[in-house]
């Protein structure tokens, strides 16, 4: 089942007896786990029968055994084993999961792993509960998540602040949500997050980061890239030249790839790219400015600067602001 799909169930009273969580993403595994612990049970209910356990501090033979006690004055009782990954014998509960009662809600945070699909534990989970996997998403995904997510708090969001958030927190989904719902409380005057919101309450520059130095160089604008790396040289922690090196591969990569797809059409380099289609026209425009033989020469650079930010080749007295700026030269001649 999709997380959707189990969500909607939950919040309609839609229970299974066994949940196995499990995944490389933990952000969608909790979401599901917390929602079960808060709202299953009353407060009055939970003092008897919600029994929250722990991987390493437990027994499967334990968790089963609890599994198997009726609920007092309740309809259910519920039974999570947060990091279930380091449970022991965990397949120890497959007796208790070809016949699991139907009054337990029995809940496995499996986190950043899957069980093996094979094993009778599994299998007994899929015929008599759910089983979900919580896929990690790819960069290229996180934008359109966070505009549902924020969607379902009553706002929007900017393609360009969605991007910004995203170069700036990666693809850890509880760190993004953390950070939206600050802004979903700060945000007063407007319902539609912008770079200036985020600038102002998260304190990423909306003029200096990765994302103007990329648009910066795809218009090779060298005023404007210099000023943005020397600003990452006099703010090294914010912007760390791995950051930096990272952003500017993909980037690169890219276009790249633009300049040997036969179909060029808006959709379809959306679709390869894996960029917005709001900004495929700045692509476009980009790829035009550098010929593959340049961008292949690039990403040698890129790699080249890579290995120097680890102290390859490179005299331990050179700060890392020097290495960016010298790294950005070399890409713009």
């Amino acid at each position: 089942m999709e997380f959707g799909d189990i969500l909607q169930n939950l919040k309609k009273g839609i229970y299974h007896p066994i949940y196995l969580l499990q995944g490389e993403e933990p952000y969608f595994i909790d979401e599901l786990s917390n929602y079960i612990e808060k709202n299953v049970l009353t407060d009055a209910e939970k003092g008897f029968n919600q029994t929250i356990f722990y991987g390493k501090d437990s027994d499967a033979l334990t968790i089963a055994e609890s599994s198997m006690r009726f609920p007092m004055m309740a309809s259910k009782q519920v039974i999570i084993v947060k990091e279930a990954q380091s449970l022991a014998k965990i397949d120890t509960l497959t007796s208790y999961a070809e016949r699991p009662l139907e009054s337990t809600i029995l809940v496995l945070d499996y986190k950043y792993k899957n069980l093996d699909s094979r094993t009778k534990l599994v299998k007994a989970i899929k015929k008599n509960g759910v089983v979900f996997t919580s896929k990690k998403l790819y960069e290229n995904k996180i934008p359109g998540w966070i505009d549902v997510y924020l969607k379902n708090h009553d706002y929007t969001i900017t393609p360009q602040a969605a991007l910004l958030l995203t170069s700036y927190l990666g693809t850890d989904l509880s760190k993004i949500a953390n950070e939206l719902n600050k802004l979903v409380i700060a945000v007063k005057e407007s319902t539609k997050i912008t770079p200036e919101h985020i600038e102002k309450n998260i304190g990423l520059s909306k003029d200096f980061n990765v994302l103007e130095l990329q648009n910066a160089l795809g218009d090779k604008n060298v005023l404007k890239a210099n000023k943005i790396i020397n600003y990452f040289g006099a703010n090294p922690t914010l912007n760390p030249i791995q950051k930096t090196i990272a952003g500017l591969y993909f980037y690169f990569s890219k276009l790249f790839t633009y300049h040997f797809l036969t179909d060029k059409s808006e959709r379809n380099v959306a679709a390869e790219l894996r960029v917005h289609p709001f900004f495929v026209r700045e692509y476009v425009a980009a790829a035009k400015k550098y010929s593959p033989t340049k961008l292949y020469e690039i990403m040698g650079i890129l790699r080249e600067y890579d290995m120097k930010s680890k102290g390859f080749n490179v005299s331990t007295m050179v700060e890392t602001g020097d290495l960016q700026k010298e790294m950005i030269y070399k890409i713009l001649h």
